[in-house]
């Protein structure tokens, strides 16, 4: 009986190592399971980019995925043109950096009463502009190609524009409200009674401190904007008044053919305004409300 107990002792204090082991085990399979799903996400990312990159500098480039057997720089030769790449460029920042001001603008102006005075119709209003969100831009293109035809604002900038920015000001202004929420209101308390007005500290207190919402709002309209092709197709008509979005359909060919290379080296170059404005206002992205102690409790 002894020699029985003797014999069972030593497999005692094992089986809670044993139980030990497994969380960690478990942990180390979640762990390696993330990371696979991670490297496939990144691969759907990375292999587009690199078609673009690889491409833009191939003599024979195709759909194709491979490293070139020779670098040129010929097809960004035939792109920088001004009938390509530099008119239909500008004609792009004119829309979308115009829409984008006239957007930020207007967003703070009216996300400023809905953050700081209180009403019954604020939710009602805020719901309205989340479901004006949500509808889209294709559902409402007809009446609005009509009513532009009616007031004679067809083919011109300044009525894609208007559209630019009305299209994008729904979101626009719930995302200002909800940052214009975090500055304290007791900021612009002590404002007003050094005889400042409401639109005094909103120029002067609450949109320099919620500078991060501010590039927020300005990089996600900028980009919406930037991309969009079914607006200005519909709105505009003449050639010289086309933006980029619209012109890079031309690498397009009637029988299928489609210059890659071109296609690519032209893609870059387009990119490049929305990678350098997002360089401009990173610092602005990655800050917080720069309130310095100014509210003590």
């Amino acid at each position: 009986m002894a020699s029985t107990v003797a014999s069972r002792a030593p497999h005692g204090p094992r089986e809670p190592r044993a139980s030990r082991r497994d969380p960690a085990s478990r942990r180390d399979r979640r762990r390696l399971a993330a990371d696979a799903g991670l490297l496939v996400a990144a691969a759907a990312f990375v292999l587009p980019l690199a078609w673009v990159v690889l491409s833009a500098l191939d003599p024979r480039a195709s759909l194709r995925v491979k490293v070139p057997d020779g670098l040129t720089l010929a097809n960004f030769d035939a792109i920088l043109t001004p009938e390509i790449t530099f008119t239909p460029l500008l004609n792009s920042l004119v829309l979308c950096g115009g829409a984008t001001l006239l957007t930020v603008v207007c967003a703070a102006l009216a996300a400023y009463p809905l953050s700081r005075f209180r009403s019954r119709l604020n939710r009602p209003f805020l719901l309205t502009i989340l479901f004006a969100t949500s509808l889209p831009i294709t559902a409402i293109m007809v009446p609005v190609y009509a009513l532009f035809v009616r007031v004679n604002m067809i083919d011109t900038m300044q009525g894609t524009i208007f559209f630019f920015a009305a299209s994008q000001l729904p979101f626009a202004i719930w995302l200002m409200k909800n940052f214009m929420d975090g500055v304290p209101r007791e900021l612009e308390e002590a404002a007003w009674t050094d005889g400042a007005s409401s639109f005094q500290s909103l120029l002067r207190i609450v949109l320099p401190l919620m500078g991060p919402g501010v590039a927020v709002v300005t990089v996600f309209s900028f980009v919406m904007m930037w991309g969009n092709f079914f607006v200005p197709f519909m709105l505009l008509l003449s050639p010289d008044q086309m933006p980029a979005s619209v012109s890079i359909n031309d690498f397009f060919g009637n029988r299928g053919m489609v210059a890659y290379g071109q296609l690519a080296a032209f893609s870059i170059v387009y990119s490049t305004p929305v990678i350098l404005l997002y360089v401009l206002i990173s610092r602005r992205l990655g800050g917080g409300f720069a309130l310095g102690g100014a509210v003590k409790g």
